[in-house]
């Protein structure tokens, strides 16, 4: 708890995330280009630094929220970066979502001088930050995730240890995987809405309503294995029950889009991989679909 805080890059997610740790007991030192940027956090009883080398001489915990690989690697080992003067033992965390490869190739860079490095992307937006409601993804040392759970904790309800560095970005890149995928099929099913005459705009309504409290995509991933499911397996009659009703309601919105001329390739792939994706193999055989 009386670790100093360095927090690099006061944007639209790392301004908020900053703020909560204002009340950091071991005390809050920031830095941004921008002076505008600063002001606030000075006028709440921060310190402000000019380069990521300053803020490396007075914090032993230092996050980054910067915009991309590029900035990550100037602000940790350009000429006037954190390793210039961060002293052995100090973590250093990238929020920022860059390569894995960048995250390992950094660790390892920083490991040579006695720095821990952390990738520990986050999901949940600026909202999620203001609130405090952030999920971080850490991939690092042990020890490295016990330094950083205390002061994440400030902006984050959900801090998991997902492995070594690396880690943390792989299961950020796979949570957004899912995420934009989920959006390119919003933008199909609203081709459909539309083309069947429906009011977009309730149809978002219901959406949102509906995965409130279903938990959307993310009510599904409660296995920690992608294997098919062996029979007397406790999920395989529940998620049998997911396919068969997911199939039947893709093969109806399916034969909607033929009728109305919008075609739907997602669901069409969605349709002869749900099942398999599953874990439960497929309900009704393709060739069988495609005949009726």
């Amino acid at each position: 708890m009386s670790a100093r805080i360095g927090f690099l890059g006061l944007g639209n997610m790392g301004a908020p995330m900053a703020k909560r740790l204002l009340d950091w007991p071991g005390g809050l030192a920031v830095c941004d280009m921008r002076p505008e940027a600063i002001e606030p956090f000075l006028a709440a009883g921060a310190d402000a630094v000019a380069s990521a080398a300053e803020l490396a001489r007075q914090a032993t915990v230092i996050s980054i929220t910067v915009v991309n690989d590029a900035q990550v690697r100037e602000v940790i080992t350009g000429p006037e970066g954190v390793l210039r003067t961060a002293a052995p033992g100090t973590v250093v965390a990238v929020h920022s979502t860059i390569s894995d490869r960048t995250a390992e190739e950094l660790g390892a860079v920083c490991g040579a001088r006695g720095v821990e490095l952390v990738d520990a992307p986050i999901s949940g937006g600026a909202a999620g930050a203001t609130r405090g409601a952030l999920a971080v993804m850490v991939g690092g040392s042990e020890a490295a995730f016990e330094q950083v759970r205390e002061p994440f904790g400030c902006f984050a309800d959900l801090i998991v240890h997902a492995g070594p560095v690396g880690a943390g970005t792989r299961m950020k890149l796979a949570r957004n995987l899912l995420h934009f995928v989920s959006f390119t099929a919003a933008t199909e099913a609203q081709r459909l809405a539309e083309a069947a005459g429906l009011d977009l705009t309730a149809l978002g309504k219901v959406v949102r309503h509906s995965d409130a409290v279903t938990g959307g995509p993310g009510a599904i991933m409660l296995r920690d294995t992608t294997a098919p499911i062996q029979d007397g397996d406790f999920w395989l009659p529940i998620l049998r029950h997911v396919r068969d009703l997911g199939e039947k309601d893709l093969s109806l919105a399916l034969e909607l889009g033929e009728r109305l001329g919008t075609p739907l390739p997602l669901a069409e792939s969605a349709l002869d991989r749900l099942g398999p994706g599953l874990g439960v193999g497929a309900g009704t055989p393709v060739s069988e679909r495609q005949s009726s």
